[in-house]
């Protein structure tokens, strides 16, 4: 039997453990994982790319686990009541290939997304930051500020989206946090404006299109820029002269050439592997004055890193179902027998 988690069964995770700690606990797996990072066996993504979005695969494995994310992009989604990214996926037993669970993958995401940015910017942000802007105020901001709230001591969050009902929307939803005073949430009218004074900028923006979010003058020393948006070719949110001045780390360079801001950016661009820091192998920030960007595009260990957290967090609390995904058998060699099981026997035709 297969492990299936579905979208009420997140929902239920989510209310008994609380978001913050699941992001907390992701990204303690997903720096586990990154710290092993020669033992996967990894690869860009597999895009299928459209007039108004993209579908994606991303497999990864180690000798232990494989897992494998499918997962859309289309922002014209909201026009017709949609959300923008959806995505579910299977972690699988790499011994026997048999799939051990099955699960919804779109909140899942937005906790490893935001898991994985904090991981990156306890590794290159200055350590007593303590204001971000946040840039793109969708589906994703509201976990990014939490998981920057609760885990880098973020108490200020200076906020800009070209929608205003987006805004709203996440003013909203932090009330709990506003209301207690743990974070302060700044309405700003421009992007200018919302990253002035910011010690960290996440931009996490979803138009397919090369957009110029951020421009070097906006960018003050010892900044960090935690560039979420671009994630998909023909999508970028930074003027390029913002990369020619500051130290880039990515995840997976590969993908990350195809995918991120690096897009911009010639072939000998010099980048960074965000797991060699995370190692110790590498610096991150070399000094309090330079500017570190983040060029994150999501890659499939986070994933496998979630599912894996996922699984063992299900069977801890109970919750969950399973499925019959694939059939078993008496006799492993007797297949079309189990077809043939629930019916009528194969006749020939008159």
């Amino acid at each position: 039997m297969t492990r299936y988690i579905d979208v009420a069964d997140m929902q239920q995770l989510v209310a008994k453990h609380g978001a913050d700690r699941m992001m907390a606990e992701m990204g303690d797996c997903i720096r586990e994982d990154f710290l092993r990072w020669d033992a996967f066996d990894k690869s860009p993504r597999t895009a299928n790319h459209s007039a108004n979005g993209v579908i994606e695969l991303m497999p990864v494995s180690d000798d232990a686990l494989y897992a494998f994310k499918y997962v859309n992009g289309h922002p014209k989604n909201p026009l017709q009541g949609l959300t923008t990214v959806m995505a579910f996926g299977l972690l699988a037993d790499v011994a026997t290939g048999y799939p051990t669970m099955l699960s919804e993958l779109t909140i899942t995401t937005a906790l490893r997304t935001a898991a994985t940015s904090v991981v990156a910017a306890k590794a290159l942000a200055r350590p007593e930051s303590r204001v971000m802007a946040l840039i793109g105020n969708g589906s994703q901001s509201e976990f990014q500020a939490i998981a920057f709230m609760t885990q880098l001591g973020i108490t200020t969050l200076r906020v800009f989206d070209v929608d205003s009902r987006a805004t709203d929307k996440m003013v909203a939803n932090l009330r709990f946090w506003t209301d207690s005073g743990a974070l302060t949430v700044v309405r700003c009218a421009s992007t200018r404006e919302a990253v002035q004074g910011a010690d960290i900028v996440t931009t996490v923006t979803a138009d397919k299109t090369n957009a110029t979010i951020l421009t070097a003058d906006m960018i003050a020393p010892g900044m960090h820029i935690n560039a979420v948006g671009g994630d998909c070719p023909g999508k970028t949110e930074l003027q390029a002269a913002i990369l020619n001045s500051a130290k880039v780390f990515v995840e997976f360079e590969p993908q990350t050439r195809i995918e991120g801001e690096l897009q911009q950016m010639p072939q000998d661009f010099v980048t960074h592997a965000l797991w060699q820091v995370l190692a110790g192998t590498i610096a991150g920030r070399d000094n309090a004055s330079q500017v570190t960007l983040f060029d994150s595009v999501g890659f499939a260990l986070e994933d496998l890193s979630a599912l894996r957290y996922v699984h063992a967090l299900s069977q801890k609390l109970g919750i969950g179902s399973t499925l019959d995904l694939v059939p078993t058998l008496d006799d492993p060699k007797n297949l079309f027998g189990c077809a043939m099981a629930a019916g009528p026997h194969l006749r020939r035709a008159a």
